[in-house]
């Protein structure tokens, strides 16, 4: 067995949703739960088949970010997986309703950060055993941090 890291291609101000799901109208669900969740989100879906054809299967709403979910998933290539690349929303608006599509079975990450997805490779085929989300932990906040995380949730309008 093989494991290789994929660099997930987005740009800075994009998030990625990572997940596993399972049929062929993945996609169109996956679609559904983001317009649901937040009707002026854009976003492309891209959901790699597991069997037949075995073809990434895409939707959304923005060509570019319908296309590079689609180059993503042709990179990760690891059946029933599937990408969500976004904007004009954060994961925290729409993750309940990805949850909630009959055929999620788990979601790998949610975020804005750079993602790197680690793929194992056997003679069967490839699988996303894990991800890496973001940059290394640096040290555990203070006073000071600890104030400015909650000023900043007060902020954005996400705590009281």
């Amino acid at each position: 067995m093989d494991i290789e890291g994929i660099s997930v291609e987005k740009g800075p101000e994009q998030n990625v949703i990572l997940g596993h799901a399972g049929f062929i109208k993945t996609a169109e669900d996956l679609y559904e739960a983001m317009v649901n969740a937040v009707p002026s989100v854009k976003f492309g879906v891209a959901f790699a088949e597991a069997s037949g054809p075995c073809l990434v299967r895409s939707e959304g709403n923005d060509e570019a970010l319908i296309r590079l979910a689609e180059k993503n998933m042709l990179k990760i290539s690891a059946g029933h997986t599937f990408i969500i690349l976004f904007s004009d929303a954060y994961p925290i608006n729409v993750l309940q309703g990805i949850k909630a599509v009959n055929e999620v079975t788990r979601i790998y990450c949610a975020t804005a950060n750079p993602v790197e997805v680690l793929v194992a490779k056997t003679e069967s085929g490839r699988s996303v055993v894990g991800v890496v989300d973001g940059s290394t932990s640096k040290g555990v906040e203070g006073a000071e941090e600890k104030s400015a995380r909650r000023k900043f949730l007060r902020d954005i309008g996400y705590k009281r």
